[in-house]
């Protein structure tokens, strides 16, 4: 018996390939590297991942046929190919990323949303590389701040693989689960996804090359945190907190998450955010509602840099709300306030480089 390649294509045409329900000629999945020597042939077949799930079971479907079709002496060999290349193992993601920085606070409503964007305008003013990730998978606020609610993140072919590229604002790279949901629905989701979709926004994004990469975490402890542990290298956390007793008792609680033995991510420092109320007509004015330097005592309690104090300024809540933070605008109260806290935070995390060892991914055993 002579083979000849319309043999096998029209063997393999009878198998249909269940990812888009079309036969692997219809589908292009056959590699223009078919070879026959007598009754030897070899060729690839292509799939869009090496995760893909009908790999194994298409692969012996096209044997079959070419055995049914055929002939069942004809010796097969069949490799794979993939369209995109799989996502890198954890601890060798975001390569180009120098500082990964956690904004985190110990409860919700003391502005750490606000403190995370503005920080991230405030060094990419500074000349800095920026990305600032959404971490609040339930209540996503970055899109609003940035007055980027309709943006849509496409994807970008990389290196073999397929990326979301994040939307690009006051030239600061940026990507939230706001951006892929519906704004007025609650994302009722169970914890797995939750973390499932942090992930990718993580390893599936063109983030490039970055000095400071801002993670916005969501209040309190949680199933995200512990995502992100586990999935980056974080190399200190920003704690934010007002002066009133209850925020700092949840404070101490955050700073005990990243100090913990088994996390030993280093604390860089506290931001006292609406430490005083100023107004507006009356600006050397200070009027102390949260309570006053609590922040301050927290960060000599616990020995650790009180890297800012943030005043209360009605124009902080109307620019966030209008998509143009504080930090835009150096020249005002709030925008110099930032402008500080970012160069505060630069020199802690060049500190801590220098004289600090870099942090370990957490890894989670069972016991």
């Amino acid at each position: 018996m002579t083979l000849y390649p319309k043999l096998i294509m029209d063997a393999l045409a009878t198998v249909t390939y269940p990812g888009n329900k079309k036969n692997l000629v219809e589908a292009e999945m056959v590699a223009d590297n078919l070879r026959i020597d007598g009754m030897k042939v070899s060729f690839s077949l292509i799939f869009p991942r090496e995760t893909d799930p009908f790999l194994k079971s298409t692969v012996k479907a096209a044997e079959a046929a070419i055995h049914y079709h055929v002939s069942k002496d004809v010796e097969v060999t069949i490799t794979t190919e993939f369209l995109s290349k799989p996502r890198p193992e954890v601890g060798k993601l975001l390569p180009e990323v120098k500082n990964v920085i956690a904004v985190s606070s110990g409860k919700g409503g003391v502005g750490k949303s606000t403190v995370a964007a503005n920080l991230a305008i405030a060094l990419a003013r500074l000349g800095y590389k920026v990305g600032l990730l959404d971490c609040d998978v339930f209540g996503p606020s970055v899109p609003k701040m940035f007055h980027v609610e309709d943006a849509r993140p496409y994807a970008v072919k990389k290196d073999g693989r397929d990326l979301i590229e994040p939307i690009e604002k006051y030239g600061i790279k940026l990507l939230s689960i706001g951006f892929f949901v519906n704004p007025d629905t609650a994302t009722l989701w169970r914890g797995g996804m939750a973390s499932n979709a942090l992930k990718q926004l993580i390893a599936d994004a063109d983030w490039g090359d970055l000095d400071y990469f801002i993670l916005d975490t969501p209040p309190g402890t949680s199933d995200i945190h512990l995502t992100l542990l586990q999935t980056l290298a974080i190399t200190g956390a920003v704690i934010v907190s007002t002066p009133q007793n209850v925020a700092l008792a949840d404070a101490r609680k955050g700073i005990d998450m990243y100090q913990n033995d088994k996390v030993g991510v280093p604390i860089l420092g506290l931001v006292e955010n609406m430490a005083w109320f100023t107004p507006a007509e009356l600006p050397e004015n200070k009027y102390y509602i949260f309570g006053r330097e609590g922040c301050k005592n927290l960060a000599k309690e616990m020995n650790v840099p009180l890297l800012a104090q943030i005043p209360l300024v009605q124009s902080i809540c109307e620019n966030g709300d209008n998509g143009t933070p504080a930090a835009t605008d150096s020249s005002s109260i709030t925008g110099l306030a930032f402008i500080n806290l970012a160069q505060a935070v630069v020199t802690v995390v060049n500190r801590r480089n220098k004289e600090q060892a870099p942090t370990k991914i957490v890894k989670v055993t069972k016991e």
